[in-house]
């Protein structure tokens, strides 16, 4: 059972956290690290074993070239009956060229046997448009027995917009449909110095497909919006997307709780919905957000409205 709700972080300095619950009982955990220059794994038998949890270190950035800087938001999916990590990364010669990369473990355990690379995740044959710019924070869910893939993805070149994109995957590394427009940052609060929807997170109940984001810059003023659409819909037809009007879940001072985001869904040993994100423990930053490293992992219990909508209480 989750004791430490909001009483001190999870995990300290690791940001943009992933939780896994994996049939063998285990929970593994992924994020950024600090140096953002390697990709590691955890896991333990209880979301508060992962405090104390061995780490591995399965893979580091390349000297040069491709996947060889900032190498972020690293997430791990059991698909097809293999492993996958997927994460972005961009070019020690071009830093800001990020694109989304997978590895793909080997064996069956993902803590011991090997991991490869397997490059840059594939557009389908006719699409145009998908990575051709800034690209990262993918992340991939199953539906009806099909695999989905969403991302953020920025329009507009440097200083551009960042977007969310759906498409569905005809393997675990590749898309088989041209990308869809998901959201746009359409309001104020998703605006705050830039112009932002990225760190996309799914969780399916209550007859719905829920899909959390984050928006705005990485301060204080970064916040998760949600969007949803029926379980019976067509996922690809942005027209079965509603989005909130409103933040879900932002900035709470009372609580010490700066600019949360960027989060997963898992469930706690009892079955209850639980939401891992990363926030900080105070408001100002000194230089930039980027590399302020004091985003912590922090995990808090799920609730559920009358109208089978996620809640995100602080307790």
């Amino acid at each position: 059972m989750v004791t430490n709700c909001f009483v001190k972080p999870l995990i300290e300095q690791r940001a943009d956290p992933y939780v896994y619950k994996h049939t063998d009982g285990y929970y593994y955990f992924t994020a950024s690290v600090p140096t953002y220059d390697y990709i590691e794994l955890r896991r333990a038998k209880t979301i508060e074993g992962l405090v104390g949890a061995e780490t591995r270190r399965i893979w580091m950035k390349h000297e040069s070239g491709v996947m060889s800087e900032h190498i972020w938001a690293p997430e791990l999916h059991y698909l097809d009956g293999k492993w996958f990590v997927y994460f972005a990364a961009g070019e020690k010669e071009d830093v800001w060229k990020i694109r989304p990369f997978v590895l793909e473990c080997t064996g069956d355990d993902p803590m011991k046997d090997f991991w490869i690379e397997r490059g840059m995740i594939q557009k389908a044959d006719e699409d145009p448009y998908s990575f051709t710019d800034f690209s990262l924070d993918g992340t991939v869910f199953e539906h009806n027995n099909r695999k989905y893939y969403v991302w953020a993805q920025k329009v507009g070149g440097e200083g551009g917009i960042s977007n969310l994109y759906i498409a569905e995957m005809e393997s675990p590394i590749k898309l088989k449909t041209v990308q869809v427009l998901l959201t746009t940052p359409d309001y104020d609060w998703e605006r705050v110095d830039y112009w932002v929807n990225e760190g996309p997170a799914v969780i399916k109940r209550n007859g719905k497909v829920f899909i959390t984001f984050s928006a705005s810059s990485t301060g204080a003023a970064y916040c998760m919006g949600i969007l949803e659409a029926s379980d019976t819909s067509d996922l690809l037809d942005p027209q079965c997307w509603s989005k909130s009007r409103y933040p879900v879940f932002a900035t709470c001072p009372e609580k010490n709780i700066y600019g949360p985001g960027h989060n997963s869904f898992t469930v706690s040993e009892d079955g209850e919905d639980l939401v891992i994100y990363h926030a900080r423990p105070y408001e100002k930053i000194v230089g930039n957000p980027l590399y302020d490293y004091n985003r912590h992992a922090m995990v808090m219990k799920l609730k559920w409205d009358a109208l089978g909508r996620p809640v995100f209480e602080l307790e």
